[in-house]
């Protein structure tokens, strides 16, 4: 069974209809990019699979989102347990800035009481950031506040705190746009080295990306899912001309 599983799922902002009917199925430990042109839904998909969407008042979803056969839309899920399953990582590196480096790892934990004591909570501090390749960069540096650190620091930074809640599935919304080519380069590195044990979901409007990263690709277009597949299949012998279209570069 696949980890995430996604039926029929609409999502409207409004009257207007972003995601139509879209039908996918995220198998575990893989990278799974989400990609298209800016404006086709990529990012609304992301946020209905953690119910983030529901913040926005405008937003109506239908359809369903199971995650290891439990659907995250039923009315008897708590969804404070549904964004615990997601760790979430956004185009722009977000760290609470007057936070230390240790508290932005620990307040997750310590507001989800996964862990009894400080020993503990250290523990989970430094394995975080070791996760995050971050580790060797802060150890000494830890009381600082995160608003010290690099751009490709505080994306890793933010990987870590998503970590530190032992999500099953990491959410990654165009999370190098914003970094230089070396910084970006080390989130991929990391994504590869993380899907070992975490399923992760990409959202990227760079088909050169989700080829070099993914093991599974969507193309979305005007809210459609107009392709899936393995990756390597969809580059090289896309089904749909729209596909075809857009990995060489002709729309985007």
């Amino acid at each position: 069974m696949s980890l995430v599983e996604i039926s029929n799922l609409n999502a409207w902002y409004g009257d207007k209809h972003v995601l139509k009917n879209i039908n996918l199925e995220i198998p575990r430990n893989i990278i799974f990019a989400i990609m298209g042109p800016s404006g086709c839904g990529k990012s609304t998909l992301l946020r209905a699979m953690n119910r983030l969407l529901e913040l926005n008042p405008n937003a109506k979803v239908s359809g369903q989102v199971k995650i290891d056969g439990i659907d995250v839309y039923s009315d008897k899920i708590d969804i404070t347990w549904v964004r615990r399953q997601f760790g979430m990582v956004f185009q722009i590196p977000n760290p609470f800035p007057h936070l230390s480096i240790y508290d932005n790892v620990a307040i997750g934990p310590r507001m989800n009481g996964l862990v009894k004591n400080k020993s503990e909570l250290d523990q989970l501090v430094k394995w975080a950031l070791e996760k995050a390749y971050l580790w060797d960069e802060v150890k000494n540096d830890l009381k600082k506040p995160a608003s010290m650190l690099s751009g490709g620091q505080q994306q890793r930074l933010c990987i870590a705190r998503a970590l530190a809640l032992k999500p099953k599935i990491i959410l990654m919304d165009e999370p190098t746009a914003n970094l230089d080519p070396v910084a970006a380069s080390k989130i991929e590195e990391l994504m590869l080295e993380l899907k070992e044990d975490y399923t992760i979901v990409i959202v990227t409007h760079n088909p050169q990306q989700a080829a070099r990263v993914s093991d599974y690709v969507a193309f979305l277009y005007m809210g459609e899912l107009i392709e899936v597949g393995e990756t390597s299949q969809v580059f090289t012998r896309p089904v749909h001309k729209l596909t075809e279209r857009y990995v060489v570069g002709k729309i985007g």
